[in-house]
């Protein structure tokens, strides 16, 4: 299905390391249970990184989200009530929902395309970016040894509110969550900052990738806790006002 939708949700829970057995239950037991929510298109329990390195090493194991792509806004108003809904809200310590449009998305996720063809409209507020990838065993590990100055580079980018690794698997799943104060700022970081730029011009003659996406959101709302996202210090909370 091709069809733009109207809105992706990104959950993202935090627990406590104590809950680590019944949040890894979670995982094993919520991802067929998530799709099968009524009004979801597409959905992934992901765990999550720090952020600081994006690779094997890097996994927060209190932290875990789902992404939802929903066949209505009205559809999504039944997710705290579901099954999956229910069941991370009686482990979690804290909770936060962030409300997306999708902008531009290039790439499948399992053989989909969950996003359809966004033709790429503009925003003045906040984007985040989403990348996700299956890599290639034998190319894991130079892809790894390449994470780190992208990493150190993203955590001094102008404009960065929050960023943090996701992935389906510990190992060879990838993917990356970055929220911006504003595309220009996205921009800045992913075409111009020189460790980032050589990783994309690596990539296809790496061959890092047996599958990969990236796609752009306009970011309609964060409602919850924001520190569960890693949200900066100095990310200023009126950014999002008007559109939570």
């Amino acid at each position: 299905m091709n069809t733009v939708p109207e809105l992706v949700t990104l959950h993202v829970w935090r627990t406590s390391r104590a809950a680590l057995p019944r949040a890894l239950t979670r995982m094993a037991l919520d991802p067929r249970r998530l799709r099968a929510t009524p009004g979801v298109r597409f959905g992934k329990l992901l765990g999550t990184g720090t952020g600081t390195g994006f690779g094997p090493g890097d996994a927060d194991l209190t932290r875990w989200a789902a992404l939802t792509v929903w066949d209505s806004p009205e559809a999504a108003e039944g997710f705290d009530a579901s099954p999956v809904g229910r069941a991370w809200a009686r482990i979690a310590r804290s909770a936060v929902r962030v409300d997306l449009h999708p902008l531009t998305s290039r790439g499948e996720w399992s053989g989909r395309r969950p996003f359809g063809d966004p033709p790429g409209g503009r925003t003045d507020g906040p984007v985040l970016a989403l990348t996700r990838a299956r890599l290639r065993p034998a190319r894991a590990l130079t892809f790894w040894k390449a994470v780190p100055p992208v990493a150190a580079a993203l955590h001094a980018a102008p404009g960065l509110l929050a960023r943090f690794g996701v992935g389906e698997a510990p190992l060879g799943w990838q993917g990356t969550v970055s929220v911006w104060r504003d595309p220009a700022d996205l921009v800045a970081f992913a075409y111009r900052h020189p460790e980032h730029r050589a990783a994309i011009t690596r990539t296809p003659t790496e061959g890092w990738y047996a599958e990969e996406l990236f796609a752009r959101f306009a970011v309609r709302g964060v409602v919850g806790d924001r520190t569960v996202l890693g949200w900066a210090a100095d990310g200023d909370p009126e950014t999002l006002r008007g559109h939570a």
